[in-house]
């Protein structure tokens, strides 16, 4: 991550930018929903943030793979308009598994990573069964000149059904992500704002040599015993109003985030 970020441990903020043209919970313009966005991204890097994530959250419920061009044109604006406000990295995710179309997106943005669901492994999503879309990423990243822009891979994700890789353990996943060029590893708990299991983390560490990357439930107070198992620490739902996925971004909470990774370093 030092590489990505300047630090060997970094603090990254979600961006849930507001529900999107077409999706059933839209209540405000598209211009809205971006300047909002931008704000948001802005006051995440003046509270010390290193890095962010935008991310079309509220466009429940998701499709799978597919969205449409009006999601990955609006998320494209919103990232551009992102870009040209802050000076830290930044990373695109567009729900659900719309790998290709953040990639997309990345590219035309000047973003420098993505988060990519369904990497390795097929699983069964709230959105159905979600096959591993690996190969055909990675060669599309390859056709369209976006080697640079990396690929953070959650493995064994939030909200889904392992069962059907039982077998596979959650290491064994990691080596897998790690073989078929993923270039992080994301970890998270069993829904978004429940934290991941530090044993999960550590039998990752143990795996594989890639940067890990914990994906939800990052608070102040879990934070010290994530600090050493991991390289980067994705913060959405303790940042928000009341701890909130969907609240409005809360400064004080955000800035006490950033103090308690501070007090670590």
């Amino acid at each position: 991550m030092e590489s990505l970020t300047g630090k060997q441990k970094s603090l990254i903020g979600m961006v849930h930018i507001g529900a999107l043209p077409g999706t059933p919970r839209q209540t405000q313009s598209i211009e809205r929903a971006i300047e909002t966005a931008v704000l948001e991204a802005r006051q995440l890097e003046e509270a010390g943030f290193d890095a962010l994530i935008l991310e079309n959250m509220h466009d429940l419920p998701y499709l799978k793979r597919d969205v449409g061009p009006e999601i990955t044109a609006s998320m494209c604006g919103a990232a551009l308009r992102i870009r040209d406000a802050i000076n830290i990295p930044l990373g695109i995710q567009i729900l659900a598994g719309a790998n290709r179309n953040a990639l997309a997106v990345a590219l035309a943005s000047g973003a420098q990573f993505i988060r990519a669901e369904g990497f390795v492994f097929g699983h069964m999503a709230d959105e159905g069964l979600m096959d591993s879309d690996a190969g055909e990423l990675l060669r599309y990243r390859k056709a369209i000149g976006a080697d640079s822009v990396r690929v953070f891979a959650d493995i064994k994700k939030k909200h889904s059904s392992h069962a059907i890789t039982a077998d596979v353990s959650l290491g064994d996943t990691a080596h897998a992500a790690e073989f078929f060029g993923a270039d992080g590893l994301i970890i998270t708990g069993t829904a978004t704002g429940r934290a991941a299991d530090t044993e999960h983390l550590l039998e990752v560490r143990s795996a594989t040599h890639l940067p890990i990357l914990v994906g939800s439930g990052v608070t102040p107070e879990n934070l010290p015993n994530q600090w050493n198992s991991a390289d980067a620490f994705i913060v959405g739902s303790w940042i928000k109003e009341g701890g909130k996925w969907d609240a409005a971004l809360d400064l004080k909470r955000a800035k006490e985030m950033v103090e308690a990774a501070s007090a670590l370093r």
